[in-house]
């Protein structure tokens, strides 16, 4: 049994823990939180303690750690733990600064411990199967990719005002399936937003819409489509382009049936938000972390795909900025 500690007891962290605890692989030993009365209410349902950082990693007992707290925390509990000799589990983004997400990466490096990133996507069944369709060849060489990513509705404002921004805290996770996709990392970056959702949303500096065209050295596209409110679900789809062929992986339904009357045919709407729509890929992320944490493998996503997704998110927002493409 993998014996974890989860830092973090917020709605990321119940996820997290209820399916260390579900997983016959491991066990969810310890609870870390500020907030101590969140930590208790965690502990007590899935069986943990609830101590203090220090006394965690100081457990040779301990295998793992989940870092699902405060994005302003990421980095630190993450360099301590892999000093610590922990393998970690780090939700995105690892920092909102470049230079601390370098000194991650340096101290994963440094230390040879196993670091997985929480860009759970990579795990989505359907998305991996077009993943593997895409790097078997079946459509050629890749030209064109899209991906779609749209939020039933806008986070709270207080959650706006610490989140980074579109591009780093939503938009992060497309950057990455990006550079998966296109197998080539992307040399320029030119980004369009604005705000036409909720203007509180602008005064807090923020856009809830955008819209971002990145290129590889060889040409290759990928168009990024973010909104922050879709009436009708949670809107996920990814559509690949290639010279022989296409790929397409769509939203996910509660239900596959279909109506067909004199009105039209209806389906069900898209699952409603992220919890149930990558619930699969969720528990498909800790087994893989699980597999790299008992053989000592590199994950599939690691400090290193963390570190350049946040490039691509710092790039669009300074070609928000300035109007212009930006070259990575």
């Amino acid at each position: 049994m993998i014996q974890i500690c989860q830092f973090g007891a917020g709605c990321m962290g119940a996820i997290h823990a209820a399916n260390v605890t579900l997983n016959p692989r491991s066990v969810l030993r310890y609870v870390v939180d500020v907030d101590r009365q969140a930590a208790r209410d965690m502990a007590a349902r899935h069986g943990a303690q609830v101590v203090e950082a220090e006394a965690a990693l100081r457990d040779p007992a301990l295998d793992a750690v989940i870092v699902a707290s405060s994005t302003d925390t990421h980095a630190d509990i993450s360099q301590a733990a892999c000093r610590a000799g922990k393998a970690v589990f780090c939700e995105k983004p690892i920092d909102l600064d470049i230079a601390r997400a370098d000194a991650v990466v340096k101290t994963v490096e440094e230390t040879g411990a196993v670091m997985q990133v929480g860009f759970n996507r990579r795990f989505d069944p359907g998305f991996a199967a077009l993943h593997e369709a895409l790097r078997g060849g079946r459509i050629g060489k890749v030209e064109l990719v899209a991906i779609t990513s749209r939020d039933p509705e806008p986070p709270p404002l207080d959650y706006v005002r610490k989140s980074g921004g579109l591009f780093r805290d939503m938009m992060i996770h497309d950057f990455d399936m990006a550079r998966w996709l296109l197998g080539a990392e992307p040399v320029e970056v030119y980004a369009a937003a604005a705000c036409l959702i909720d203007p509180a949303i602008g005064e807090a500096g923020d856009v809830d819409t955008a819209a971002v065209t990145l290129r590889t050295a060889d040409g290759a596209l990928c168009q990024i489509s973010n909104s922050e409110r879709a009436v009708y679900g949670y809107d996920q789809r990814i559509e690949v382009f290639g010279s022989e062929g296409m790929l397409r992986a769509g939203n996910r339904t509660p239900t596959t049936l279909e109506i067909s009357d004199a009105n039209g045919v209806h389906t069900d709407k898209p699952l409603y938000f992220f919890e149930e729509r990558y619930a699969d890929a969720y528990r498909r992320e800790l087994d893989h972390f699980l597999d790299c944490v008992g053989e000592g493998k590199p994950p599939l996503v690691g400090a290193e795909d963390g570190r350049r997704a946040l490039i691509l998110a710092d790039a669009a927002a300074a070609s928000l900025g300035s109007g212009q493409p930006v070259r990575v």
